[in-house]
């Protein structure tokens, strides 16, 4: 049974007589939608069609969690609109689109998503969250969760070792407001009617107000209060979520409780995933080349029944690759090979197969099975042409029409071209009188026998298939039958070095087969001298190769240098001894609570128990971690630093972090059986 299918039957046992049930996911549009992201609503799709297939009514819902705060500029398009580093603060769907062809950020990266969602087939019920929170939908929601945000403290307070203070707990407010003036969330709740509608509030800004939850909807919910509620609304019975969101007390656990406590529901079924890999894709498909990873991109090289084929042959919590490389081709050997099985309704493990198949086929398409490896083989023989390539496969028994393949015709193309160009195989345009020069005169003289061969016709691929094999020996009048297989291999390598100016190809019986003989006959016959036109196509082919070369070489440089400059690594400092080594004092320590610091864009208030005492330590990581991220992680600190003040707030220690400008600062963490206090040494 697919790990889907199981899911669904629970989810069935769980709620046996409802009428309909709701599968789940959401992504914030932070920028281009990555291939792992897109793991998120596979999964979701997955147990819907488990739940359609077993005959029950079921609908998948996807929220654009597009309300969310816009926390920080991609590196991508930082390049093209540095100015939206002043937008940090506001809503997504309230940032202006870098690119100036839509009416938000938020919406030029959703209907980038959507575009390529369509393909694979998938309908889903798309939720905006702005829209669900400035229609005031969630209002009584929100003054529910401010009712009881002391509730909600105590329920955040229980996944954390040491007790916050009753200051905290009295400071505390579950949702948070977008400026009317500045339109950011950098505003601080400073009072709250008993009945929790209205709220005093400052903001950064300078501005001050009054807020009214029951008529001002310009505010969200902190996401630990906000899943829940919409879990509760939307009746959901099934959601995945990334393995930081399925860790022991992460957000699953923690709104799981806030469903029962605060709103009175039930949480549902939950599974964690893992991340998504990608193989190949150094050099030629660098970031140099444009080429993001989203599923758009993977729909370059990857038929959409693939792309949903790798998702669901990999249980949520098992990683895979997508393949840039010449690995592409052993996915689709074994893409087809289930192909088949699925499509004859019979074989070997065909519960497990057509388990995963299922969730593959799209409606309104038909997929053939023919072979990738052949496809890029032959397909830049015929430069691609999808009627030469009929022919070739007419000729080598395997009669495939152009209908049936040309879809990967068009994939294999774009593989060749971006991602591996080196497994091209294109006849040379003047016969190689440089490569024929280095040959010794037998050698020669299997080129002839092979020339000659071929030139008289009258052969079927066996006969050719046959001659081959015996050319080396016929060729050299002191042949010793114990080097055979060697001399073959010599002689297959010295004719496509001619023909194609490489060593290697398809299988030379099935290549000289399948292309018509005048196309290549002329690069086998060295009987004539070497003309002034093959001189000059033959120097400007070496011209062209170099000039490829050394741009490949500039590329290669220039991509070391802008990785040596992004993680240029600072020369060792001075000597110390070990004496003043023993000084430092690093030890472990929980973070217990975490707070953005007021009127300071990048710094954090990370309170910690250090296993002897709590203390307070400030770091400038905003904009690379959420203070939800942080509590009840475990860190190391430097202990006994002297305390010094920023922006007002007197931090006692140091973080240790890896920080580099392509990605970020992090946190180095300490695994959660290691206790507080526990000295680094």
């Amino acid at each position: 049974m697919h790990w889907s299918e199981k899911i669904a039957k629970d989810i069935i046992k769980r709620s046996p007589d409802k009428e309909e049930y709701v599968c789940a996911a959401g992504i914030s549009p932070s920028g281009s939608i990555h291939i792992g992201n897109f793991r998120d609503i596979a999964t979701s799709y997955f147990v819907y069609k488990a739940l359609i297939k077993q005959g029950k009514k079921a609908r998948l819902l996807f929220s654009w969690d597009e309300f969310d705060r816009f926390r920080k500029v991609p590196v991508n398009v930082k390049e093209i609109a540095p100015e939206l580093e002043n937008e940090i603060g506001k809503p997504y769907v309230d940032v202006k689109d870098p690119y100036g062809c839509c009416s938000s950020y938020a919406e030029h990266f959703e209907k980038e998503f959507e575009a390529s969602l369509s393909r694979f087939g998938v309908e889903v019920d798309f939720r905006r969250q702005s829209e669900n929170y400035r229609s005031g939908k969630y209002a009584k929601y929100i003054i529910q969760a401010v009712q009881k945000r002391k509730e909600i403290f105590d329920i955040l307070d229980k996944f954390r070792q040491q007790v916050a203070t009753e200051e905290e707990r009295e400071a505390y407010y579950p949702v948070s407001i977008y400026c009317p003036v500045c339109g950011k969330d950098e505003t601080t709740i400073i009072s709250s009617s008993e009945d929790g509608v209205t709220c005093e509030y400052t903001c950064k800004c300078g501005h001050k107000g009054t807020w009214d939850f029951s008529k001002d909807f310009n505010c969200k919910l902190a996401w630990k209060i906000d899943w829940p509620m919409r879990w509760m609304i939307e009746g959901v019975d099934f959601e995945p979520g990334g393995k930081d969101h399925a860790s022991p007390g992460g957000s699953y656990d923690t709104s799981k409780i806030i469903a029962k406590k605060i709103f009175g529901a039930q949480a549902p079924m939950f599974k964690g995933y893992e991340f998504v890999g990608i193989k190949g894709t150094t050099g030629k498909m660098s970031g140099s080349t444009g080429l993001n990873l989203t599923p758009d991109t993977l729909l370059k090289i990857y038929q959409p029944e693939m792309i949903l084929w790798l998702y669901s042959k990999s249980e949520p919590n098992k990683a895979f690759d997508f393949c840039f490389d010449d690995e592409i081709l052993r996915q689709y050997f074994e893409f087809d090979k289930m192909l088949k099985v699925y499509q004859a309704g019979k074989g070997k493990n065909y519960d497990y197969i057509e388990g995963i198949m299922h969730n593959c086929m799209i409606e309104g398409r038909e997929i053939h099975p023919v072979p990738m490896q052949q496809i890029v083989n032959f397909g830049s023989v015929v430069d691609f042409n999808a009627d030469m390539l009929e022919t070739v496969f007419e000729k080598i028994g395997t009669p495939y029409k152009k209908e049936e393949f040309a879809e990967r015709l068009e994939l294999a193309k774009y593989w060749l071209e971006k991602c591996s160009p080196e497994n091209m195989n294109t006849l040379l345009g003047y016969r190689n009188w440089d490569f024929y020069n280095t040959l010794n005169e037998v050698e020669k003289k299997e080129i002839e026998l092979l020339h000659d061969f071929i030139a008289k016709g009258e052969y079927d691929l066996d006969a050719l298939n046959s001659f081959i094999y015996t050319i080396p020996r016929e060729a050299d009048p002191d042949f010793q039958e114990e080097n055979k297989k060697a001399a073959q291999a010599q002689f297959f390598k010295n004719a496509y070095n001619l023909m194609i100016g490489k060593a290697a190809g398809p299988r030379l019986y099935l290549f000289l087969f399948a292309v018509e003989p005048q196309r290549y006959l002329g690069l086998l016959d060295f009987s004539t001298p070497q003309t002034e036109e093959e001189k000059v196509l033959a120097a400007e082919a070496k011209a062209e190769a170099e000039r490829k070369a050394a741009e490949e070489e500039a590329r290669r440089k220039a991509a070391e240098e802008e990785e040596a400059r992004k993680n240029a690594i600072a020369p060792i400092k001075e000597e110390i001894t070990i004496d003043a080594f023993d000084k430092v004092d690093m030890r472990v320590c929980k973070v217990i609570n975490c707070e953005v610091v007021k009127n300071a864009k990048r710094l954090l208030k990370l309170t910690l128990f250090d296993g002897l005492d709590e203390r307070i330590i400030v770091s400038s990581i905003r904009d690379d971690y959420t203070p939800e991220e942080l509590i009840g992680r475990k860190i190391i600190v430097i202990a006994n630093l002297k305390p010094v003040k920023f922006a007002g707030v007197k931090s006692n220690g140091m973080l240790i972090a890896a920080s580099g400008d392509d990605f970020g600062c992090k946190i180095i963490f300490v695994d959660d059986c290691v206790p507080e206090g526990t000295a680094i040494h």
